[in-house]
């Protein structure tokens, strides 16, 4: 059996796709939380949900991650309800952009909170068809191309954003307001429930260790505590047969571990879901085991 370390918090309130995807296949999955999240400026997000997209002038909102749909929702919550709003407010009639399947969910499950809120996100675009930053912007382009109104959006990041969304953007001709909302930080508790969960894993010499990354910051963080307990292939040692195999769960996590990190990258997920990550990984064991 080869165990499988992702570096990830799984799935609290329903069954981890990830973990079932790679049980299903014969693997020992096991999720570590690896970040913490803090939310940031909640009274200027506030101010600007209060005040109405039209006040700002916005065209759309771009979210990125789920960490950023629960700033959203947080704001969203405390104002729900204190005062009554003018018809102006009404976040329902301005697009909201998300990366990937997780985040248009997360931004979705905000109307359940709030209900029928003039802060609740309706009209949600990308997910699925625009699972990283690059991808979004693009789709972005290509999804507002000869329409007219305004090419002001809001922006929700974290503190460790790339810019490739806001250079093909503006390229392209749109403004982008940016709003850090969160700040990751890496988890006290990582080492203990890494060796916790290395020691309930199977055991053996012949067991082999996939380990899969899905973040460039949660890379930065656990990689020096994971050198601890594995080889960990470079991309000048690619020879090394007892080190352990790397995946990553897109190209911008990829890319950090190959050019920062200097790690050797097995397999990249084509898109950032669990379907595409288990059967990258099962493609190459595969093609490994003919040749053995």
């Amino acid at each position: 059996m080869t165990n499988v370390l992702l570096l990830r918090s799984p799935a609290q309130d329903a069954p981890d796709k990830y973990e079932d995807g790679f049980r299903s296949r014969g693997y020992h999955p096991v999720s570590v939380p690896v970040l913490g999240t803090v939310l940031k400026n909640l009274e200027e997000l506030k101010e600007c949900l209060s005040s109405g997209h039209l006040a700002r002038g916005y065209g759309g909102v771009i979210i990125t991650s789920r960490r950023a749909c629960e700033a959203w929702s947080t704001a969203a919550q405390e104002l729900t309800g204190q005062e009554r709003y003018p018809v102006t407010v009404d976040w329902a009639a301005v697009p909201f952009y998300a990366v990937g399947e997780v985040t248009a969910k997360a931004l979705a499950d905000i109307r359940e909170v709030v209900g029928d809120s003039p802060f609740a996100p309706r009209e949600i675009h990308g997910g699925a068809e625009s699972g990283t930053s690059e991808r979004l912007a693009h789709f972005i382009v290509e999804h507002l191309s000869g329409t007219e109104g305004s090419k002001r959006f809001l922006y929700l990041t974290g503190d460790k954003n790339r810019d490739t969304l806001p250079r093909i953007m503006s390229d392209a001709g749109f403004e982008l307001e940016s709003l850090q909302v969160y700040a990751t930080q890496g988890s006290s508790t990582f080492a203990a429930d890494l060796q916790k969960a290395l020691d309930a894993a199977p055991q053996g010499e012949r067991l082999r260790w996939w380990i899969v990354y899905f973040a460039p910051s949660a890379a930065e963080f656990v990689t020096p505590l994971l050198r601890h307990h594995f080889i960990l292939p470079t991309v000048s040692d690619t020879s090394l047969s007892t080190a352990a195999n790397v995946a990553a769960i897109g190209p911008t996590t990829s890319a950090f571990l190959l050019e920062t990190l200097r790690l050797r990258v097995d397999v990249t997920a084509s898109k950032p879901s669990a379907d595409s990550l288990v059967s990258a990984v099962v493609v190459f064991d595969g093609a490994a085991n003919a040749k053995n």
